[in-house]
């Protein structure tokens, strides 16, 4: 490190965001064009070099951390790009995307701000591409095998470029009509420009990677046709069967999934179209789920023009600082943040029955009332507490012209006689399709990775266990492997 009391007298500062007036107006990322090359260089000075680097454990990737914030403060971009791509094949990606555990586990956390390590990440990523420092890695020969990676996720994204990267022949199939899952059709693009994610696919076929878009496998393309033609498949498909809300009204109209009204919007932002059906302009929305994907949904509803939007979170409001008897350092603490779509929801006042950032914390649903047509017009809700046991006298209700449901999701989708039948795979309790610790799904040549094996989780844990899973395809291709991997990613605890 350059200053080893960086950490003593650099105080953490974060990438600027833009003004609220100014990005809700449109849908490019919320941050500051070029606003973290000022500020980086001395964030990453404030790294300690630990003697034990907690941030490696807490990474599922085991980024080696502390290295490339020792070359960013150096100046020495190419070399920090190459320690950075050598555990991450998406580092643009998560460096926007991640909730970044490597900094809860950050030794400097434990009394202090931790180091602003997703920020430091992004920028090397940023940096990199702009200097020409991430070049196609095509193999010098190809190894005759043919796999087969079923999903265009991050977690069939890296499984796809390690495996071509040892010389395979690899081709992805998505059901969508362009690669990248939930990258694409999910992440809105004021959280990641879409460009990050072309111009990483356009590598990735560089390197050899066909994609077959439109092909849902197993109803498209028989499960038995895509063995015959390949040596083995990676089944990378998510875990997109969403949570659903059972109380009364559920059914009435204009009471929608979350992962049905984010990627209409995504498609208008792409030009494919011209108004999301779903949008919220003009009308008063609740959101029920108080996670990522229902702040995702909140500024969409904002940009989109909504009359007012309230977030229900059924966890009571979490503090400001860590709970060390319930969530003791280097673990992912519960902590109130406030997202840039909070930061939005707060300054225009979108919701003013809910708090100022427009949630509602420790709020159950009780049922949804509508109108002669059948169409959703209120939410009843109760207070809970920590039990989520009523408290009395608590009802409310929310105006609520739509409703979406961010409840999450509990395994891949499996529809009668698709994929999961035809392959006759076994299942979790969970709803996770079942492996073992080679990845392996039970049936030769066929490998499971990502959320399908190990439910709703990170970005972080995706490209982690995309790697791992390649790893192991080689190993059963070739007998061994070149291919570096977290060792047994999916068997480590789940990530918040």
């Amino acid at each position: 490190m350059a200053d080893p009391k960086g950490f003593l007298t650099t105080p953490r500062r974060e990438a600027p965001r833009r003004p609220v007036g100014e990005r809700v107006a449109d849908w490019d990322e919320v941050y500051v064009p070029g606003g973290l090359l000022p500020i980086v260089s001395a964030q990453a000075d404030r790294c300690m070099d630990c003697g034990i680097p907690f941030c490696h454990e807490a990474c599922p990737l085991g980024n080696l951390i502390p290295e490339w914030n020792e070359l960013v403060t150096r100046d020495d971009w190419r070399a920090a790009s190459e320690r950075l791509h050598a555990t991450n094949n998406f580092p643009e990606f998560t460096g926007r995307l991640c909730p970044a555990p490597c900094e809860a586990g950050c030794v400097l956390a434990i009394n202090q701000p931790a180091v602003t390590i997703k920020n430091v990440e992004v920028a090397i990523a940023d940096r990199a591409w702009q200097d020409g420092l991430v070049p196609a890695r095509p193999p010098d020969r190809l190894s005759g095998w043919r796999v087969a990676v079923v999903g265009s996720g991050p977690a069939g994204l890296a499984a796809a470029q390690q495996l071509a990267r040892a010389g395979h022949t690899v081709a992805v199939y998505e059901r969508a009509d362009l690669p990248g899952g939930l990258l694409r059709y999910g992440i809105p693009a004021f959280k990641m420009e879409k460009r990050h994610l072309e111009r990483r696919l356009g590598q990735l076929e560089d390197e050899g990677v066909r994609f077959r878009t439109s092909v849902e496998v197993g109803r498209e393309l028989p499960v038995a046709e895509l063995r015959a033609r390949y040596d083995a498949v990676v089944l990378a498909v998510g875990a997109t069967a969403w949570r659903d809300l059972d109380v009364p009204g559920r059914e009435l109209a204009g009471v929608h999934q979350a992962m049905e009204y984010l990627p209409p919007a995504d498609r208008v932002c792409a030009g494919d179209l011209d108004v999301s059906p779903l949008s919220a302009a003009g009308r008063h929305v609740v959101i029920v789920g108080g996670g990522d994907t229902g702040a995702d949904c909140l500024g969409t509803a904002v940009r989109e023009g909504a009359l007012s939007v309230t977030q229900l979170d059924i966890y009571g409001k979490p503090g400001d600082l860590r709970d060390e008897a319930a969530d003791p350092w280097p673990t992912y603490p519960r902590l109130y943040r406030l997202s840039a779509a909070h930061e939005e929801a707060a300054a225009l006042r979108t919701a003013p029955a809910a708090d100022a950032d427009a949630r509602l914390f420790a709020a159950s649903t009780l049922r949804l009332t509508g109108d002669a047509h059948g169409h959703v017009r209120e939410l009843h809700l109760v207070e809970v507490d920590a039990a989520r046991r009523p408290r009395a006298g608590s009802e409310r209700v929310l105006r609520a012209d739509l409703v979406l449901l961010a409840l999450g999701f509990t395994g891949p989708e499996r529809p009668a006689g698709g994929l999961v039948d035809q392959l006759g795979l076994d299942v979790t309790e969970r709803g996770a399709l079942v492996r073992d610790a080679e990845f392996g799904a039970g049936v030769p040549g066929v490998f499971v990775a990502g959320d399908a094996g190990r439910g709703q989780s990170l970005v972080v844990w995706a490209i982690a266990e995309g790697r791992a899973a390649a790893a192991a395809v080689d190993r059963w291709l070739t007998g061994s492997t070149q291919l570096p991997a977290p060792i047994g990613a999916h068997d480590r605890p789940l990530a918040p």
